[in-house]
């Protein structure tokens, strides 16, 4: 069986719906209505699919030195993707609205625990629709399985690191927020504006084309190539405001061939939690 585990398309998916080796997962979400994306589920998904809530699911407790999404704890997330059915012997598809913007934190938390058959929907949900292929109403449960794993440390980046790279600068920092989130001219959603200082800017959906799929292979790595300089991929840190659109940038990277990337998982959200923490206006 072929693995996939960057991309699939929706033929792809369509023709594996009835495997019991292929579990899917909907992760749709909004940051400004939370309950959005599971009253979407229960209106209309993939068949088969169950439903991932970033701040439930994807998430651990905030608390007061944490960013808006820490990763899970490690035991209730590997009882989480038990219950959805996922264990390392089965292939993993995840899908939402937004162009992966969301479902890929469920892509780099799988590979963070060591499941490489994992892969987006390319084009996510509103292209599967726009097929014409099959949705399905109401709630789906899979018959439960066993994942266990321990997290890779190397998949990540911690606040201390983030501020002994601006005492001795270490990698190449990429914030995936809109540009002017980055440059400091508006905030939505946390309390302060800004970057991190020495950190360039691309926007999250410059990965994709005007119809939400992502950009070949081909196109993506002559952007990031020109991004990066010559920083080797493996120098390379990614944030955004909490630690889950910077994800689509190593979904980017990878299908690109740029392997090595890393998160930082409490982005901007954990940095501004200690007030004397530097902060940048502008672009760099």
């Amino acid at each position: 069986m072929a693995i996939y585990t960057t991309l699939i398309s929706p033929q792809d998916v369509l023709s594996n719906l009835h495997r019991q080796d292929w579990v899917i997962v909907d992760c749709r979400f909004d940051l400004m209505q939370p309950d959005w994306g599971f009253l979407s589920y229960q209106e209309g998904h993939i068949p088969g699919a169950v439903y991932a809530d970033l701040d439930r699911d994807l998430s651990g407790p905030r608390t007061p030195l944490t960013g808006r999404h820490p990763p899970p704890d490690p035991d209730v997330f590997c009882r989480r993707l038990s219950q959805w059915g996922i264990d390392p012997t089965k292939q993993v598809v995840v899908y939402d609205t937004v162009g992966g913007a969301f479902a890929a934190r469920l892509w780099w938390l799988l590979r963070f625990f060591y499941h490489e058959a994992v892969a987006i929907l390319d084009g996510g949900f509103d292209h599967w629709v726009r097929q014409g292929f099959p949705v399905e109403k109401g709630v789906h449960t899979n018959s439960p399985s066993i994942f266990r794993a321990q997290p890779k440390p190397s998949f990540f980046v911690t606040t201390a690191e983030i501020e002994q790279h601006l005492q001795q600068p270490r990698f190449l920092l990429i914030d995936a927020r809109a540009p002017e989130r980055y440059r400091g001219e508006t905030e939505p959603i946390d309390p302060v504006a800004g970057h991190i200082p020495g950190a360039v800017n691309r926007f999250h959906q410059n990965n994709l084309n005007p119809d939400g799929t992502f950009k070949s292979p081909v196109t993506l790595r002559e952007e990031f190539t020109a991004l990066l300089g010559s920083t080797p991929p493996e120098q390379v840190v990614v944030y955004c405001g909490s630690g889950v659109t910077s994800c689509h940038h190593i979904l980017a990277m990878e299908i690109a061939g740029l392997h090595g990337a890393r998160l930082y998982v409490g982005s901007w959200s954990e940095w501004i939690r200690d007030p004397n923490r530097p902060i940048a206006i502008g672009t760099e």
